[in-house]
């Protein structure tokens, strides 16, 4: 699974990348490493504003029916292949978002128990920035009437090189190639057709 990013552009960087603009600079996160069950806000696009990169999402995912924010640690990610069978997704697939990276990080096990660990870096050869497929929903607090507003990041079977590196779950974040951005923003466009592995240049290295 994947759950510690890092996010090191700057916000001009993403401004010419994505050809849109920040919601609100006070709030943009950049960061070398990002965990996940911190509940960060990374800058993300959601398909209903293409034109705006947003950091009023946070990571980890509340469905409406959550009774407390502490569900969110469960949700951080979501598996392509039984996305329409989970409650906490099955009926968001259509909101869908790019969750915006320079890398992420992934254990590699030295034994069978994994009490010996290696850290991976992994980065796109391709792009120095890239997008993971995300889903977003809103969420309000049953309590307080606080609105939350959150997103999970969606993974699939590794490829052979992440087969190597998170050798102990073999998943990988859907990682999207610059052309196919606009094609997970479409909700129209079937989500299983993104269940595949990303064969793009990648190249992970310990640190």
């Amino acid at each position: 699974m994947c759950y510690y990013t890092q996010q090191s552009a700057s916000i001009e960087h993403l401004r010419r990348r994505f050809n849109a603009e920040i919601d609100n600079e006070e709030t943009y996160l950049q960061s070398d490493f990002i965990n996940g069950f911190a509940h960060p806000n990374i800058p993300i696009i959601l398909n209903s504003t293409p034109h705006l990169i947003t950091t009023d999402y946070t990571w980890g995912l509340l469905p409406g029916w959550a009774k407390d924010v502490e569900f969110r640690k469960n949700t951080l990610n979501a598996r392509i292949e039984s996305i329409d069978e989970k409650a906490s997704f099955q009926n968001i697939t259509h909101n869908r978002c790019l969750i915006i990276a320079s890398a992420y990080y992934e254990w590699h096990w030295n034994d069978e128990k994994g009490k010996s660990k290696d850290k991976y870096q992994i980065n796109s050869q391709d792009d120095e920035i890239f997008t993971f497929a995300g889903l977003y929903s809103s969420w309000t607090n049953p309590v307080s009437d606080e609105v939350k507003n959150t997103y999970t990041m969606v993974t699939t079977q590794a490829n052979e090189l992440m087969r190597y590196v998170h050798n102990h779950k073999m998943r990988m974040p859907i990682m999207l190639k610059r052309q196919d951005e606009a094609a997970w923003l479409d909700q129209s466009v079937k989500i299983e057709d993104f269940a595949f592995p990303y064969q793009g240049n990648l190249v992970a290295f310990p640190v």
